[in-house]
């Protein structure tokens, strides 16, 4: 019974659905690191993200007046996060703290004011985004049932990993922010402005991860609740870390961590504990980061010969 629940399309389906949030996170953290900057805010950026897609959504009658909106306020607070890092020269860390910090009791309060309800949107008409059938594709069995039919947003994070490969490797910006981030004193020394570039890349990280709130409350689920994000913002760090910090990369790894969320959805079928099923995504991620640190302890000892 349990092995055949791996094999359906409802199992592959689960995978994409629980990649797409920490997918496009992932890219918005790749982005702020290759510009130097570890954006460890990304996982107050995502709550923030579900709320905003909520009211935005509402307030405009339509998903996409909401998550443009959604999209404009994740800027908003990347280049919060960019001021306070680069030009009050706050530590990035406790920096990103503080603003994971304000969305665990900010999101409430907004919630409160807006709805008069504390735990969730239930009472606040969001619109979500739509479901995409792709036609001819949809006619294949089994593979037109996982390919057709996803999240819209699930289709454009697909299709921003493309985006952002081109964007950091083909463009000149790209190349810019990479630049910056190996070697901000090399890349000022040919007129590069470092805080310029790394204000631009902390601002398209908070456009990415406020996505990625998006899609929780507008695709995931249609609502929001308060903590919905339940660490999938720091899953995406781990993602684009052990990914190399390269959309690609990031990209497989998702996929990684998005198998072991489906996983956990599967065995709440078994008798296994909840709450030992539920650890599962974690556990993956600790797993993963356990090795991918002592890779680059084993690459680095033998670059240096110790």
């Amino acid at each position: 019974m349990l092995l055949e629940s791996f094999l359906t399309p409802d199992f592959f389906n689960a995978i994409l659905r629980a990649t797409t949030p920490i997918l496009l996170t992932a890219l918005g953290a790749t982005v702020a690191q290759r510009s130097g900057i570890t954006n460890m805010a990304v996982e107050g950026i995502m709550l923030f993200g579900a709320l905003f897609g909520v009211i935005f959504s509402a307030f405009t009658g339509g998903f996409l007046g909401g998550l443009l909106l959604t999209m404009v306020a994740g800027g908003v607070i990347g280049f919060l996060l960019a001021y306070f890092v680069i030009k009050l020269k706050t530590d990035e860390i406790l920096a990103a703290i503080a603003i994971n910090m304000l969305a665990t009791g900010g999101t409430v309060l907004l919630l409160l004011a807006v709805s008069g309800d504390r735990g969730s949107s239930t009472s606040i008409i969001s619109y979500s985004a739509p479901r995409i059938n792709i036609p001819v594709i949809e006619q294949i069995p089994f593979i037109g049932q996982i390919i057709s039919g996803q999240n819209l947003m699930t289709y454009l994070a697909i299709l921003a990993v493309v985006v952002m490969h081109i964007f950091l490797y083909k463009t000149p910006l790209g190349l810019q922010i990479r630049a910056v981030g190996e070697n901000k004193n090399a890349a000022e020394s040919v007129g590069i402005s470092s805080r310029k570039i790394q204000y631009i890349a902390l601002i398209i990280s908070g456009v990415l991860a406020a996505m990625g709130g998006f899609f929780l409350s507008g695709g995931y689920m249609n609502m929001f609740t308060k903590d919905m994000q339940a660490g999938k913002g720091y899953i995406a760090l781990s993602a684009s870390a052990m990914g190399g910090s390269t959309p690609i990369g990031s990209m497989a790894v998702s996929f990684l961590f998005g198998i072991a969320q489906a996983l956990a959805n599967v065995m709440q079928l078994t008798e296994i504990p909840h709450e030992l099923i539920q650890m599962i995504p974690y556990l993956t991620t600790i797993a993963g980061l356990a090795i991918f640190s002592y890779s680059a302890k084993k690459k680095k000892e033998k670059m240096t010969g110790k």
